[in-house]
């Protein structure tokens, strides 16, 4: 019996410049219970993973000269994954991706969102609103007298004054018409020649060529859960990804510990002269390029996106951002709890007390993170015959209009039964190992396609400890 294709699958994979028939190569095995939500957020979570398997079994099918290799992703792997975070353990000990004085808040005329996860932005958050922290109090009492500010403001007044101190508050919006684009791909001519040869994927051992990446150099300028998850994925098939951060702010190491798996990592100040060369040399020879800066931010050290694609032909250029690529918010820092909260999506997801309410993961980032990390596999695959570079632009903006407006819920009784259904059971998809962190227990990649990989390599090394230098 054929395989039906599955709708929110078909509509990435073709945003992703696939063959259409290709697509119905992705089979699911359903899991219920998992993520449950208003919005379709199973869905859009498969069909991200399910792409991203895909993208890898055409590479790889591409550099063996073999059929593409079948697809079956399993729904409670995604489950899983899709909340890493809330399932690591390092020596035991688990912890909240989530500060305390990142939340909701009630104003005098709706609701905020806040995020101060990093020390910077909640300093930021509490200054820009007057409310001294001592360092000496709890958080409770630092919870309160925020609390107590904001029921004075309105939510558009503490919307921009805190974006205005640098900090990070969303008034919580009704949902609105506004649609992104899901992927944005621009292929960039003269591709070809000497320095597009060099970025030919490298000769490997039949053991290593088994991996689709193999030989691809990878750097890795993103933060927190999207990028990461993308480059994670992209070091499992084989690539050798280097994440570059400047010296400060340093990276929390829990979330190094769960997305830094697949990947090393260094530390170069680009307004350096020395670091800003040893950037450029690894420019010279690097396959790739993924950057979570604001739109403009790497211009004033000659990086800029146009400029990398011009001095480096061949290169792939994988951009990355919170709030689209168009408009008044380009620039803006943004998370995946903010563009839920400024979208919509806070407010259909509410609680019954009225309270606005949270989808059942990061589900905007860790989409975000698997749709680019397949839209790099396929750049890399059209490279192969062409030659050319191209630039790839998601967003989190981008992926929460799929998921409002393009993908239709899945009624439940059109789910798979019996033999085909697991139950969802998220340590069955946990592994563990010693890191420099401490042992940690981890969730495994819900990436899957047949002969594909099942575990990444090995654990991530300490954040910005390695060289800065290929292997």
């Amino acid at each position: 019996m054929e395989q039906d294709v599955d709708a929110a699958t078909a509509h990435a994979w073709s945003a992703l410049g696939g063959a259409p028939e290709s697509a119905g190569r992705v089979t699911y095995v359903p899991a219920p219970g998992v993520l449950p939500s208003r919005l379709p957020v199973r869905q859009l979570a498969r069909a991200s993973v399910g792409v991203c398997s895909l993208a890898a079994a055409e590479l790889a099918a591409r550099r063996s000269g073999r059929e593409t290799p079948a697809v079956r992703v399993h729904e409670a792997a995604v489950g899983a994954a899709f909340v890493s975070e809330r399932h690591l353990r390092i020596d035991g000990r688990t912890w909240s991706p989530f500060a305390p004085l990142s939340s909701f808040w009630p104003t005098a005329d709706g609701w905020v969102r806040t995020h101060a996860n990093y020390p910077h932005h909640r300093a930021r958050l509490l200054s820009s609103l007057g409310i001294r922290d001592d360092g000496g109090d709890d958080d409770s009492a630092v919870c309160e007298r925020l609390a107590d500010e904001l029921r004075t403001r309105t939510a558009g007044w503490v919307e921009e004054t805190v974006y205005a101190a640098g900090g990070l508050a969303v008034a919580v919006a009704e949902p609105g018409t506004d649609r992104w684009p899901l992927i944005e791909s621009r292929q960039v001519a003269g591709g070809t020649g000497r320095a597009a040869a060099r970025r030919r994927p490298r000769a490997s051992s039949a053991a290593e060529g088994a991996l689709p990446a193999h030989g691809v150099r990878v750097l890795d300028l993103t933060r927190v859960i999207a990028g990461p998850v993308a480059t994670r994925t992209l070091g499992l098939l084989g690539a050798d990804v280097l994440r570059v951060d400047p010296p400060r702010p340093p990276e929390d190491p829990k979330a190094h510990a769960d997305t830094g798996f697949g990947k090393r990592s260094t530390r170069l100040d680009l307004g350096a002269r020395a670091d800003l060369a040893v950037f450029e040399g690894l420019l010279d020879s690097a396959d790739v390029v993924v950057l979570g800066y604001r739109a403009d931010a790497l211009d004033r050290y000659g990086l800029a996106p146009d400029t990398l694609l011009e001095r480096h032909p061949g290169l792939i250029v994988a951009r990355l951002d919170a709030w689209g690529w168009a408009g008044p918010w380009r620039d803006r820092r943004g998370f995946d709890s903010l563009v839920q909260a400024a979208k919509g999506i806070s407010l259909i997801e509410r609680g019954p007390d009225g309270r606005p309410g949270a989808l059942p993961a990061q589900a905007l980032d860790h989409s975000t993170g698997y749709l680019l990390a397949a839209a790099i596999l396929r750049a890399l695959t059209e490279r192969r015959d062409d030659g050319a570079g191209r630039q790839l632009r998601l967003s989190l903006a981008g992926t929460a209009s799929w998921l409002m407006r393009g993908i239709r819920p899945e009624p439940a009784s059109d789910r798979a039964e019996g033999d085909l259904t697991e139950a969802y059971d998220a340590e069955a998809w946990m592994a563990g190992t010693p890191s420099p962190y401490g042992e940690l227990r981890y969730v495994r990649s819900p990436v899957n396609y047949e002969g594909g990989p099942d575990d990444w390599a090995g654990p991530p090394s300490m954040w910005g400890t390695d060289p800065a230098r290929w292997l």
